[in-house]
């Protein structure tokens, strides 16, 4: 079973605990900004196909590589002047710019899922002093099964793949709550592969160059995050909820009342003042506690779809989307 150890009570621990794991080529559970992320080292094979092989994640999807700092990124990857100016705003952050990769990286082919680009991130606070500690960059995916809901504190990590690892680095809830925004620049756009934590309007205000949103069902895989199916608790997902039959578990965002709501089995709401940002923090622990319930269906009604409500609403739709058997 996993040790847990507290980033706030035994910081230097943490980072020499983890080092050490890291250094046998095993994954660790770290929390950053956005969510929980299982960090092995992106340049040794051994330790990706653990990642892989922990979460039972398809060795299609790419990793995200994450980074000390901006310096280390460009050891790894191309930077071309819009990316560079991208970084510079927004890194640390929850921003992930995908790349070229640059010749004899050392990134190894299984994090980025054999092509020739690479999903680098920087976070802040403790993961970036991890990283650097370490001295590679770290592929790091959510902390969870392969397809379901992302952990955003460290018992969902303990509850999922505390059997499967050594170590959970407990840095409290995530202030961000979903995943890094995921964006490619091209000559004249960005392309937005994974909307998240840094929205659209921000992105296209310090590029100067507009979004162009995903293709949708049937694009080519390019990042993470762009499977169909996605985040996915146990119960259905009803979206854009107006009525709930008894029993259900209902999600709502502002207050919004719904019918039928006196006899859910639990109720939620993202953020009762309609503010966005509150809603994604609580997004993946309100969907956990959902599912927990019991309920055989998840009720959510409607999230504006602007700022942080755009990745809102995508981990939402691919949550509700159909699933292999």
């Amino acid at each position: 079973m996993a040790k847990c150890i507290s980033i706030e009570t035994a910081r230097q621990q943490a980072i020499t605990e983890a080092v050490a794991i890291l250094s046998r080529g095993l994954p660790v559970a770290v929390p950053t900004e956005t969510v929980y992320g299982l960090a092995a080292d992106a340049t040794d094979p051994a330790a990706i196909t653990r990642i892989y092989e922990t979460k039972g994640r398809p060795r299609f999807n790419p990793l995200i590589c994450h980074m000390a700092d901006l310096q280390m990124a460009e050891r790894y990857a191309a930077f071309d002047p819009v990316s560079r100016r991208l970084a510079e705003r927004f890194w640390p952050g929850p921003l992930t710019l995908v790349l070229p990769l640059k010749p004899e990286s050392g990134i190894h082919p299984l994090a980025t899922a054999g092509l020739d680009t690479v999903g680098v991130r920087v976070p802040q606070g403790f993961a970036g002093d991890l990283i650097r500690a370490f001295g590679h960059p770290l592929a790091a995916p959510s902390a969870n099964s392969s397809g379901k809901i992302s952990p955003t504190t460290a018992r969902h990590v303990f509850d999922d793949l505390g059997g499967r690892i050594e170590l959970v680095l407990d840095g409290g809830p995530c202030r961000v709550g979903v995943e890094s925004t995921i964006v490619r620049v091209e000559p004249d756009r960005l392309r937005l592969l994974r909307p998240g934590g840094i929205a659209v309007e921000a992105l296209e205000e310090a590029s100067g160059l507009p979004v162009e949103r995903p293709a949708g069902a049937g694009a080519a895989i390019e990042a993470p995050g762009m499977l169909a199916s996605h985040y996915a608790p146990n119960a259905a997902m009803q979206l854009d909820a107006r009525r709930i039959a008894p029993g259900d578990a209902l999600i709502r965002f502002a207050g919004t009342p719904v019918e039928g709501e006196e006899g859910a089995r639990l109720v939620l709401d993202l953020s009762p003042d309609g503010d966005l940002a509150e809603a994604a923090a609580h997004l993946f622990d309100y969907m956990k506690k959902a599912d927990a319930s019991g309920a055989a269906h998840i009720a959510v009604t409607p999230v504006p779809n602007r700022g942080l409500g755009e990745a809102i609403n995508d981990r939402l739709k691919r949550a509700a989307a159909p699933r292999e058997s």
